[in-house]
């Protein structure tokens, strides 16, 4: 029974999370066959070069969170998350550029033109999202290693919800079409970011693995990354 209060909130949770991208390119559906396969094709290339690497790079934090609260260093939590939420921007800041070059890369891989160029407009406008989702997965870890998992369910599903609107408004409503239901994925995944770090900076469940941000976490980044390295080659 308690595995199951544990697995079903985040059965949910990476649900929510998958949908997200899901309803973006079933909203592209609607403006036509390029639009709808520039979406897919980009939606599969963001997947393969971004969303998945930084997912496996979060996975150090389960060694190394998970350690930290075994040993009731409850102070080192806080200090992983941050070293982890450092690691991941730089790692975003790197697949962002090849994110750039989508179009002449997937020309490379002899990709249909059109279909290239819509796939690079609908990656192009997530790439803020991939900051956010990067430091989500961070917190995702770092909630876990605790066993506090309803806050994920509430912060994925809820933004979840607002997305399918946000979709609607977007590319039917404002007429953004690819472009909006791109960055309908990036407002998404920031708004669910900043509910979740909300959440881990004011709860008072968090008071003795939180202490604000310090500068003794770029002391734990090398460590990190060492653990992280082979996780997202493990996941990718």
């Amino acid at each position: 029974w308690a595995q199951l209060q544990f697995a079903v909130p985040m059965v949910l949770t990476n649900m929510s999370y998958y949908g997200i991208p899901l309803v973006s390119v079933m909203f592209s559906g609607h403006l036509g066959d390029v639009h709808l396969a520039g979406a897919t094709l980009g939606n599969s290339w963001a997947t393969v070069t971004g969303y998945a690497f930084v997912t496996g790079m979060s996975g150090a934090l389960e060694t190394l969170c998970g350690q930290a609260y075994g040993a009731r260093l409850y102070r080192m939590l806080g200090l992983y998350l941050q070293s982890s939420l450092i690691m991941s921007a730089v790692v975003s800041m790197v697949i962002a550029v090849l994110w750039l070059f989508t179009e002449p890369l997937l020309l490379c891989l002899r990709q249909e033109p059109e279909v290239s160029r819509a796939a690079a407009v609908f990656i192009r406008y997530q790439i803020p999202g991939l900051f956010a989702f990067s430091f989500l997965q961070c917190l995702i870890r770092y909630l876990q290693t605790q066993s506090i998992v309803l806050p994920l369910v509430i912060c994925s599903m809820v933004p979840f919800l607002l997305h399918i609107v946000l979709n609607h408004l977007l590319v039917n409503v404002l007429g953004y079409g690819l472009i909006g239901a791109s960055a309908a994925i990036s407002i998404t995944l920031w708004f669910s970011c900043l509910m979740l770090l909300g959440y881990v900076m004011r709860s008072k469940e968090f008071s003795e693995t939180w202490k604000g941000f310090s500068t003794d976490a770029f002391n734990y980044v090398m460590p990190t990354i060492k653990l992280a390295t082979p996780s997202a080659i493990m996941v990718w």
